[in-house]
């Protein structure tokens, strides 16, 4: 497993997209981890906190106004249940195509933790149809961009070729994910692999931070558990437990195949009715219902010694606004004002003005069902409490302030900004249709989020502030060679 993404509440998708902060630092979302197989190196879906506008406020809104997106949107559901969405843009000579499953590490028992995750590994070791050398060089021949991630709430399979090819891609894709052999010995070699990608988050100290973290602030909660399993469930993943889990939960009913680019609609049906035509695996299978109850989110104190690291590593948390509130779209404004850029509050404070980190900010993530804020920094242990109390006082600021009116608009025109070069990729677009049919159950159009944008307002944000800052839900996760640091709640009182 070569990399961890963060995913953070996005404008875009009114649901979950990748993000890699870049030059931000990694802060984003220490609760919605994916891990992705094989290693990637940039992001798959725009940016949206962290990105600076060069536009002013009214050359944006002109823009905005002249010309309105045209959504080239399709949807189809298959008598066996698979969801088929595809978004024609014309002028492109490739499409982004992938297969996304409704099941991730928050569907898995604690006995099963991590199982998601195993399969997405899996299935690149072999098909009824192909061998695992067989998948690498028609992955390679098809331009080498197949990728496959696991995050709490789904799996996904996703691949970008040239629009002569897409053919070949759903039926590779449609294979991997309804044929896996799942033979022994190569689940036992995989289980090695992954045991490996364990070992690389506990010497990653913000990834460390943030698996701990999130055990605390979802305790005895699947939200709660590391995606990639632990070290005690992942062994135990033999053939037959593997096989009737994958029959069971990646059943055509959890299914959705979406593709953007030059693609058209009737086509990728023909071929998604050809590609699983006949399948045996999850065929008339009803997936297990899910747990329906909410996740419950502790406020924990979370102090943690490790000596060999230079860094003191801090995460400040609070409730937040879920992917299905109306409230997301206020709340991430307020979450970019507060640290999503370099024109920030925290950026400008914390390092700008101070010079006491290199990574700091702060911004959303959310679930379906719950939602969570948080402030990253990275420091030395000497600075820790100086940068605590600066990122406390920004809590305490927008509780009891509105924030200016002039950074309302910096965050503003820096989402439909993020928006607009998002629609340039088919695979941020490929994603976001299956996201939003997975979260939302329906289309969320880039004209509705704009326009959704455009009319928040300074009160909206200092309510959404005096909502979820408070001093009863605030959470606090540090990891370093602390040198006997020690925080009590009083210290936390917004």
């Amino acid at each position: 497993m070569g990399s961890t993404t963060g995913q953070i509440l996005s404008f875009t998708t009114g649901a979950l997209s990748s993000n890699r902060w870049g030059k931000y630092g990694r802060f984003a979302a220490f609760f919605i981890e994916s891990r992705r197989h094989p290693p990637v190196a940039t992001a798959s879906a725009p940016v949206v906190l962290g990105f600076l506008t060069p536009f002013t406020h009214g050359a944006l809104n002109a823009l905005f106004d002249v010309q309105q997106m045209i959504d080239e949107v399709q949807s189809t559901k298959l008598p066996n249940g698979i969801v088929v969405l595809t978004e024609h843009m014309p002028g492109l000579r490739s499409v982004t195509a992938g297969i996304w499953v409704r099941r991730g590490s928050r569907h898995e028992t604690a006995e099963l933790n991590g199982i998601c995750h195993f399969i997405e590994h899996a299935v690149f070791k072999g098909t009824r149809r192909r061998t695992a050398r067989d998948i690498a060089v028609e992955t390679d021949r098809l331009g080498g961009h197949l990728d496959a991630y696991t995050t709490h709430e789904m799996t996904g399979f996703t691949t970008k070729v040239a629009d002569v090819a897409l053919p070949q891609a759903i039926d590779l894709l449609a294979d991997l994910v309804a044929h896996p052999r799942f033979e022994q010995e190569d689940l036992a070699r995989e289980q090695k692999v992954i045991l490996e990608e364990m070992k690389m988050v506990e010497d990653t100290p913000d990834e460390l931070l943030g698996e701990l973290f999130n055990a605390a602030y979802f305790p005895n909660q699947p939200l709660g558990r590391p995606i990639e399993g632990t070290k005690a469930t992942v062994p135990t993943f033999d053939h037959k437990l593997t096989l009737a889990f994958h029959a069971r939960e990646f059943s055509y009913n959890n299914l959705v195949v979406a593709a953007a680019g030059n693609v058209h609609h009737a086509r990728l049906v023909e071929l998604v009715g050809a590609a699983f035509d006949g399948c045996e695996s999850g065929a008339g299978v009803r997936p297990y219902p899910l747990d329906g109850s909410r996740p419950r989110p502790a406020a924990p104190i979370l102090i943690e010694q490790k000596g060999e690291l230079e860094q003191a590593h801090l995460v400040i948390a609070t409730p937040w606004p879920d992917a299905l509130n109306e409230d997301r779209y206020a709340a991430s404004l307020l979450a970019s004002v507060i640290g999503g850029g370099t024109s920030s509050r925290l950026w400008q404070e914390v390092r700008e003005e101070r010079g006491l980190a290199y990574s700091v900010g702060a911004a959303g993530s959310a679930f379906s069902d719950v939602g969570v804020f948080n402030i990253y920094a990275g420091t030395s242990p000497e600075q820790l409490d100086e940068v605590l109390e600066l990122s406390l006082k920004e809590l305490r600021k927008v509780v009891r302030e509105p924030v200016s009116q002039e950074e309302l608009r910096i965050a503003k025109d820096q989402a439909i900004s993020s928006i607009l070069l998002g629609l340039e990729s088919s695979s941020a677009r490929a994603g976001t249709l299956a996201r939003q049919e997975i979260i939302h159950g329906r289309r969320i159009s880039p004209n509705e989020v704009i326009e959704k944008i455009r009319t928040i307002t300074l009160e909206q944000l200092q309510e959404i502030a005096r909502t979820y800052f408070n001093s009863e839900t605030i959470a606090l996760g540090v990891l370093g060679n602390l040198n006997g640091f020690k925080v009590d709640r009083s210290r936390l009182a917004i």
